[in-house]
């Protein structure tokens, strides 16, 4: 009986922990998601004004609006070097070279987006 009940628990455990494919617009409305997140941070801090620096109760606004930015920013490129990653892997002829590959594209992508 023990036998049949192990059994059965490594059929379920394998059934839990299987691998799942997520949906396939899943990349697409994250990428969309995380550049509206970064676009509204962005409109944020350029209606700040700095004269209202000086009263600590209006900082909460930018300091937050700075966080979201920074982090949708820096998640937005890494998505997207992240989905050409596989190419890179193929076109590149060793570690250094990948590494190399990888650098720049995060470098790229990180400015485009501070170009917008």
């Amino acid at each position: 009986m023990t036998d049949a009940w192990s059994s059965e628990f490594e059929s379920l455990l394998r059934q839990a922990i299987a691998p799942v494919e997520p949906p396939a617009r899943l990349s697409e409305h994250l990428e969309q998601t995380l550049a509206e997140l970064t676009d509204l941070a962005a409109e944020e801090l350029d209606s700040w004004e700095l004269s209202s620096m000086r009263d600590p109760r209006n900082w909460v606004r930018p300091v937050v609006a700075v966080g979201i930015g920074a982090t949708a920013g820096t998640a937005l490129v890494v998505l997207r070097v992240r989905q050409r990653s596989k190419a890179r892997r193929q076109q590149s002829s060793s570690g250094v070279d990948l590494v190399g590959r990888l650098a720049r594209d995060v470098a790229d992508e990180a400015k485009k987006l501070l170009d917008r």
